[in-house]
């Protein structure tokens, strides 16, 4: 597998870090992987699932949302909104530089924003989601103690996943607006919903309510015993190789194509 490390400019101006795993030979086609809430590029699902999707000829570009790993910006600054100009500030860079992606993964909230950003990338023809919430404001249960906080100072400092992120009332008024199944009810694309029955963090109530609002074609896979950020080896794997076997009854042959 080889591999390009670069930046490319985001929504709000700043450097987004990025990395594009690529096959052997020439891609078959080109995914866009968006990643967990305040989580990253190189969080160990979604490393495992690009290297794994890239042994099916699929090349899978990841990145940092702005503030968060490598990437520039401040993450106080930011909201669903602009992760999802993100998203597109990368689909148009892959469009450029290689292909645009046909394939689209999003982890957790990654996955609502995946769903909420596909009408914006036109060539996306499949897209699947892994734990992903029905509605962006699922992410605020994961600090509701300090919500009162935020409403009455317009900020505070949180603690996620062992590390503090300083989060603003704008942040809450921007996910509050989003109507995802609204969304969902209006993709047009294949979908394939992949969640755990025991997640933790995202209850599988989500994965029915975008199961149901979606059109067909869709397809639902149960994750089983798996947790939230598919930290063992052999479920990252195994979603990679559901992911690459049932994407291919969708997406093009870049190199045919090419």
């Amino acid at each position: 597998m080889a591999m390009q490390r670069f930046d490319f400019p985001g929504s709000m101006g700043q450097k987004l870090a990025a990395r594009l795993d690529l096959p052997e030979q020439r891609p078959r086609a080109y995914a866009l992987f968006a990643h967990c809430f305040t989580c990253g590029k190189d969080i160990f699902a979604a490393s495992r699932i690009a290297a794994a999707l890239t042994s099916h000829g699929i090349a899978v570009l990841r990145f940092d949302f702005t503030g968060l790993g490598a990437s520039e910006g401040e993450f106080e600054n930011t909201n669903f909104s602009s992760n999802l100009d993100d998203l597109i500030a990368a689909a148009d860079h892959l469009r450029d530089v290689h292909a645009a992606p046909s394939l689209l993964i999003g982890h957790s909230l990654g996955g609502a924003a995946v769903l909420a950003a596909a009408q914006r990338i036109p060539e996306t023809s499949a897209i699947v989601t892994i734990g992903a919430p029905s509605d962006p404001a699922h992410v605020v249960h994961q600090f509701a103690v300090h919500v009162d906080r935020i409403q009455q100072d317009g900020e505070a400092l949180v603690q996620l996943a062992g590390r503090p992120f300083r989060i603003r009332k704008q942040f809450l008024d921007d996910v509050a607006e989003h109507r995802l199944l609204t969304d969902v009810a209006m993709l047009g694309r294949a979908l394939l919903v992949m969640h755990s029955p025991l997640d933790q963090t995202v209850e599988i109530g989500s994965a029915s309510r975008i199961f149901a609002s979606a059109k067909h074609s869709k397809s639902f896979v149960s994750l089983n015993d798996a947790d939230h950020l598919l930290s063992r080896r052999r479920d990252a794997g195994y979603v990679a190789d559901i992911i690459a076997a049932w994407s291919s009854r969708y997406i093009g042959d870049a190199a045919a194509e090419a």
